[in-house]
């Protein structure tokens, strides 16, 4: 039933539009550009970025394109229940980043990513693992958003996906490449302010125009019954549950997270990370009741490509101008991420591959960052680009990378709290849960009653582990042990002979348990006693004399002033 009077732009429409877009966060860019670049200022700011920013930033950061779509996606499939399990929970795992936060950046106030903390805490292995897997997830992430940006232009002008893709691969390096981090936190404030009002506008408009509320009478027998239920088990199974444990995964191990997390003034954490979970949750929501309208009124994307709903819902039920303002809404979504994944890139390749590996941190060249990190920028947008021509589903990859993420939770988390942690131990765990984990997520492995079991009980293990991890942060380790006992003994009997039928799910859980039973086992009676202030001293900022030579100019002064500081 979709409506054949969709709206579509000219080629000269959507260039003016991109270049409105692109040419005016370039122009923010330059505003705080820098003749002498500071290498520490290109990847983390100065860590004092004051509330407004920080909170937008983290906010644009979590809200991208493929949330949108992925929300959508999510009611599409699940009905009523699906975009509140995809954005409550998304939002939820925002706020219990917060304590650990707290945690992260008293042991090492002036770090630039979390595998350069590692690298403090155990050595080369840990870090090197936590670097990759965080290569790995923003080059997936950056190629979602190229994905999603590619689909929207295609979809509403004469240009191709792959046409699509370049210019928004263009625009995002044209502004991120120049001022790096200071570039994407303060773009990222102008983009997730023009979102906010395109969502308060255009999400009612599509939802009378289909024919509300009228349209969820008559369209009512177009759902199933699991979908008609707000309470729906296939939703929270299919969806929910595997999402919970993936965004927990993507809140510990993502580098977009971190960076934000060491740039922002250390006292302002807590209310940055609280206004962006309302922010979150609000958005990603209202946009993924798009999918539900859809699953109503029986629109059926082309193709039955999910990454075609939200852009065929906006171009055949609102007006041009407000198909404009959509079109600049999902670049703003997608470009705010995409900048964020450029610039976690970057800072991982300069300070864990050539600071910390290649030069040492006592002989790390500035410059030779500077020009690393800019180089890392390229190339992986190329690599993005390229990987995007496959169009793969953005709802699965998103749940890999989180389940993928599992297996490192725990030995992180562990590792700034328990000074018995070893890096063998970290290594050995997080290796081990990702060989039991891909085998299991992949179905390669037959499952017959014994497998079955095994996965179900790996399981179980898994809930109580993710459980007990959202209340340590809060309550304490007492507290978390027993929420952890209790859920597991809850969730037992309803999970043996059922859960291995939900492959996601039981491999995200299984990523938790073997990661966090393997690394405790190796650790509780290792003879380690790790002092955490040692890794105040063996991170910090690479380009002491730039900062000296700023502070003596005045310049630390005005950077911080325009980054929303104090």
């Amino acid at each position: 039933m979709n409506n054949p009077e969709t709206v579509q732009f000219s080629a000269l429409v959507v260039v003016l539009l991109l270049l409105f877009f692109y040419g005016g966060t370039f122009f923010i860019s330059t505003r705080i550009g820098k003749k002498k670049e500071n290498a520490d200022g290109y990847m983390t700011a100065g860590n004092k970025i004051g509330f407004g920013i920080s909170a937008a930033s983290m906010t644009a950061t979590w809200i991208w394109a493929s949330s949108m779509y992925a929300s959508a996606t999510s009611g599409y499939t699940y009905g009523i229940s699906g975009p509140i399990h995809y954005g409550l929970w998304g939002a939820l795992m925002i706020l219990f980043i917060y304590p650990f936060g707290k945690r992260i950046r008293k042991v090492a106030p002036r770090a630039h990513t979390l595998a350069e903390v590692m690298h403090a805490r155990h050595g080369r292995s840990s870090q090197l693992m936590l670097a990759g897997s965080n290569v790995v997830g923003s080059v997936i992430s950056l190629m979602s958003n190229f994905i999603a940006g590619g689909v929207l232009i295609s979809m509403l002008s004469p240009f191709n996906f792959i046409q699509g893709v370049l210019f928004v691969a263009a625009g995002v390096l044209l502004y991120t490449l120049w001022s790096g981090f200071r570039a994407s936190v303060l773009t990222d404030f102008v983009q997730v302010m023009a979102m906010l009002g395109a969502v308060a506008i255009i999400v009612p408009v599509i939802f009378f125009a289909a024919g509300f509320p009228a349209a969820f009478e008559t369209g009512a027998q177009n759902l199933t019954p699991q979908q008609s239920n707000f309470f729906s088990s296939e939703a929270f199974l299919g969806q929910g549950a595997p999402y919970i444990a993936a965004v927990l995964a993507y809140a510990i191990g993502n580098q977009t997270i971190a960076q934000r997390l060491f740039a922002v003034r250390e006292d302002l954490i807590k209310p940055t990370f609280i206004t962006a979970t309302i922010g979150y949750g609000a958005m990603v929501i209202g946009v993924g009741m798009l999918g539900v309208l859809a699953l109503y009124v029986g629109f059926e994307p082309t193709g039955g490509d999910m990454n075609n709903l939200i852009p065929e819902m906006a171009a055949s039920y609102l007006p041009g101008v407000l198909v404009a303002l959509f079109f600049i809404m999902i670049i703003g979504a997608l470009s705010s991420t995409a900048d964020s994944d450029l610039s976690a890139l970057s800072s991982i390749m300069m300070a864990d591959v050539y600071g910390q590996n290649i030069a040492g941190k006592s002989k790390a060249d500035p410059k030779k960052m500077l020009l690393v990190g800019r180089a890392t920028m390229v190339v992986a947008t190329a690599l993005a680009v390229a990987f995007a021509s496959m169009q793969l589903n953005i709802l699965d990859l998103l749940v890999f990378v989180g389940a993928l993420w599992g297996a490192l939770v725990f030995p992180v988390l562990a590792s700034f709290y328990w000074k018995k942690v070893t890096n063998k131990a970290f290594t050995v765990a997080v290796l081990t849960a990702l060989a039991i984990f891909i085998p299991v997520r992949f179905e390669l492995i037959p499952i017959n009653n014994v497998t079955g079991i095994v996965i179900e009980l790996l399981s179980v293990i898994g809930i109580g582990v993710v459980l007990a991890l959202m209340c340590f942060g809060f309550f304490g380790l007492r507290v978390a042990k027993i929420v952890g006992v209790v859920a597991m003994l809850i969730s037992a009997p309803f999970v043996f002979g059922f859960l291995r039928d939900y492959t996601t799910l039981s491999a995200s859980l299984i990523a938790y348990a073997v990661s966090t039973m393997v690394c405790y086992f190796m650790s509780v009676r290792s003879k380690m006693d790790f002092d955490f202030s040692v890794i105040a001293e063996r991170t910090g900022n690479f380009d002491v004399e730039a900062e000296v030579a700023e502070v003596a100019q005045g310049g630390s002064a005005t950077a911080n002033k325009n980054l929303g500081g104090k």
